[in-house]
């Protein structure tokens, strides 16, 4: 079952600018990523499903209600993270989220409480006077605190140091457990290959690809680089039929791809040929989405 899905999405603000005929559904309990470059579409897609702005055509659906005529009832169960913060005129912290428990008619704040030791947050400051992490820090809480079933996230770890970005994402994976869906966009490749199920490319408003991720940390074929310690077991080892991506012929160093099943036979080979080292070139996030990217572009020469 799907708990955002959109329809042949478009905002077309011309001069081909905007996001044009997206289409894709986030299952309950799934963590999805978007990510691409700056002014690709991805904010102006998290404001559509938020209901800030109405698409020119196309429509999406949350819990099979509409976007944007249902946005005051989709909000209450939505917690959103805005790409670019601005908090009200309050004197300290601790007054913002008191007035967003308020908003939520929340009494328990105990998980507030909770975020605010694990964020490890000061919120005795006046929050437009915070620093870029303070601020995304208090945001999160603001996010997280009603327990929400569906978590939009505009670039939730901006301005967050590698350990609080840490633990972010370790909160994120408790939200998951929870059974919670998490919309969250990035540019940090490495977060999004370690949290999310799925990875939608977004490029000139376009989706070029969506990967899955079990497919990218566990890919059918693999690369291998392979240095021998003479020249004639390196020349040896060239004359077997594999798929050579790389040959360094003045280190005696191979780059092949083979299938995951063949891992016994590569195996068998080396065994007959004297080798230095051997490792593995991990697949990622990054590499497949720019192959995509590469086969994306080429496609749109060769239409010209």
């Amino acid at each position: 079952m799907a708990d955002i899905r959109l329809n042949e999405v478009t905002k077309d603000y011309g001069h081909e600018r905007g996001v044009f005929d997206l289409g894709f559904e986030i299952k309950k309990g799934e963590i999805f990523g978007f990510v691409g470059p700056n002014g690709a579409g991805k904010t102006t897609t998290i404001r559509q499903i938020m209901g800030f702005i109405k698409p020119s055509a196309g429509d999406i659906e949350i819990r099979g209600l509409d976007a944007y005529s249902d946005a005051t009832e989709t909000k209450n169960f939505i917690g959103y993270i805005p790409g670019e913060i601005a908090f009200p005129d309050l004197s300290t912290g601790h007054a913002f989220i008191s007035s967003q428990a308020e908003f939520w008619k929340l009494k328990d704040l105990s998980f507030a409480d909770e975020l605010v030791k694990i964020l490890q947050i000061d919120l005795s400051a006046n929050p437009r006077k915070m620093s870029k992490g303070m601020k995304q820090k208090t945001a999160v809480i603001a996010a997280l605190m009603n327990d929400s079933e569906i978590l939009i996230l505009d670039e939730p770890t901006t301005g967050l140091d590698p350990l609080m970005r840490k633990h972010f994402l370790d909160i994120l994976e408790r939200e998951k457990a929870k059974g919670k869906t998490i919309f969250i966009s990035s540019n940090i490749f490495q977060e999004l290959e370690e949290l999310c199920d799925r990875v939608a490319l977004i490029k000139d408003g376009r989706i070029i690809d969506i990967a899955v991720m079990e497919d990218i940390r566990n890919p059918k074929k693999r690369e291998y680089k392979i240095e021998f310690l003479e020249k004639d077991d390196f020349e040896s080892f060239r004359k077997l039929p594999y798929e050579f991506i790389r040959i360094k012929d003045d280190q005696n160093q191979v780059i092949i791809k083979i299938d995951v099943n063949d891992t016994g036979k590569l195996i068998r080979d080396l065994s007959e040929h004297r080798i230095k080292f051997i490792s593995e070139n991990k697949y990622s996030l990054e590499k497949y989405f720019k192959e995509k990217f590469d086969q994306f572009e080429e496609g749109a020469e060769d239409d010209q």
